[in-house]
């Protein structure tokens, strides 16, 4: 078995998208929106979605919830870490080597959590 999406939730998707779009910019990624409430970034074996809840209840954080990114290597952690950063994520750690990952954590806009990894 294998993962074969996740999504996050945004009160903003323009904001979100535009946020993703920029931090995976250097990463081999397509983006798609298939509706005018989610948009997909699409790589290997994965899919990456940021959306308006269908509910049309207010998107909150998971407690708890966190989306992992393998990025490549330390220096690729650092700089995706920086990037999310510049782009107004919030630190929820800095890179660092963390058992037998080297990784870094941020909150995007929205304040949901991730986590970038070699």
């Amino acid at each position: 078995m294998k993962m074969n999406y996740f999504v996050v939730g945004t009160n903003d998707i323009e904001r979100s998208a535009k946020f993703y779009d920029t931090l995976f910019e250097s990463q081999s990624v397509s983006r798609v929106k298939p509706t005018e409430r989610m948009v997909y970034w699409i790589g290997d074996d994965f899919a990456f979605a940021t959306a308006l809840p269908f509910n049309k209840e207010p998107a909150t954080i998971g407690n708890g919830t966190m989306v992992g990114f393998s990025v490549g290597a330390a220096q690729d952690v650092q700089a995706i870490y920086e990037k999310a950063i510049d782009l107004g994520a919030t630190s929820e750690g800095s890179p660092n080597q963390r058992g037998p990952r080297y990784s870094a954590y941020v909150r995007d806009l929205d304040g949901n959590k991730l986590c970038f990894s070699d």
